[in-house]
């Protein structure tokens, strides 16, 4: 007997506010991050390359995370600030730590500038391999070689690395920092294929499960109740292996890839429901199969699966599956749902061109 499917139930408030974020006027309503914008974008974080985009895009995503996670405004301007005065990973020195610390300070406020500073200087490699290895004190604090973060500082780092993380990691990034946060110095001569960005797109195979482990850390004594807990992995409560990631990246990278029988749709959706087993927590392998369930009139299925990944993406804020950005998974999701709910799909591959959201399916 096959197991259930991990279906997430969708959360109408959750889902309410990732709907508000779905545009680019949020930023404008944000009352924290809205004064901030126009100084930023006018050291053209805009035309700076930045792993799966541009330097803005990663910002905003990052931000975009934390007003999803309804974290404080200083946690949100760090998400938007966390790498403006450069760091080991990132050469975009957009202010100068050295003389313009006083102008960010002015801009955000003093708690919010010294979490962006002490976030950009300190080592982040070290405090992620700290936080991993469990090394949190008693009292919360995490120590470094140099210095020693206080736990409202720890918390703040926990929950804004998840969300760089994830706005970021796709198989590019994870193979010329494979190891993270042990990297190992390869030659780019040698691993030339590796070197040609953006790769295939694949999704991460072992990085949401490092993801998983911070947020788990948030669950220490003294960190628990500081800042509002990330919706990802049931409000990190649980764990997800690295094993299962991979396994079930490759499985539904399979599927993407088309290296299932072509015909007939029962092994793709096989091996897309066993990857949805092995990560229930990305939507993107949800939602594939929703529109499979379509395609073969299995509508009840087919619902839950879209609402589960829309529940998924409505968790995270940014995409797993990075060829195509956050709003345009949760877009194509709904339309599926929609597809569900009135029991029509197209027949034809070309009217698949014309499918709409209809507003009371909003």
């Amino acid at each position: 007997m096959s197991q259930p499917m991990p279906w997430h139930t969708l959360q109408p408030d959750l889902f309410t506010r990732a709907q508000a974020l779905l545009d680019d006027e949020w930023l404008a309503r944000d009352e924290a991050l809205a004064p901030v914008l126009p100084t930023v974008l006018a050291r053209q974080v805009g035309q700076d390359w930045h792993k799966a985009g541009t330097f803005r895009h990663h910002l905003v995503g990052v931000a975009r995370a934390l007003a999803l996670w309804q974290q404080p405004r200083e946690v949100r301007l760090l998400g938007l600030l966390h790498s403006v005065y450069g760091n080991a990973f990132v050469d975009l020195v957009k202010f100068d730590p050295e003389r313009e610390r006083a102008r960010v300070r002015e801009l955000v406020g003093e708690r919010a500038e010294e979490l962006v500073h002490v976030f950009c200087t300190a080592s982040r490699a070290q405090f992620v391999q700290r936080v991993l290895a469990g090394r949190i004190e008693a009292d919360g604090s995490v120590v470094l070689d140099d210095r020693v973060l206080p736990p409202d500082t720890v918390a703040a780092f926990i929950v804004v690395s998840m969300a760089d993380t994830a706005e970021q990691w796709f198989s590019w990034q994870e193979d010329i920092y494979a190891g993270f946060p042990e990297v190992t110095r390869r030659p780019q001569a040698t691993h030339w294929a590796a070197a040609l960005w953006p790769g295939p797109m694949r999704p991460a195979s072992g990085m949401y499960a490092q993801i998983s482990r911070l947020g788990a850390a948030l669950r220490h004594p003294v960190l628990k109740n500081l800042l509002p807990t990330p919706p990802v992995f049931d409000g990190c409560q649980r764990d997800l292996s690295a094993g299962d990631e991979a396994a079930a990246t490759s499985l539904y990278w399979s599927v993407i890839q088309q290296d299932q029988p072509l015909v007939d749709p029962a092994a793709a959706i096989a091996v897309l429901e066993q990857a949805a087993r092995l990560n229930p927590w990305v939507g993107e392998p949800q939602m594939v199969l929703a529109q499979l369930y379509l395609i073969t009139g299995r509508h009840a299925e087919a619902k839950a699966a879209a609402e589960s990944a829309l529940q998924c993406f409505s968790c995270w804020g940014n995409a797993w599956d990075k060829r195509v950005q956050w709003d345009a998974w949760m877009a194509w999701a709904r339309i599926l749902r929609q597809g569900a709910d009135t029991g029509e799909w197209p027949e034809r591959l070309d009217k698949l061109n014309n499918v709409a959201l209809k507003p009371e399916a909003s």
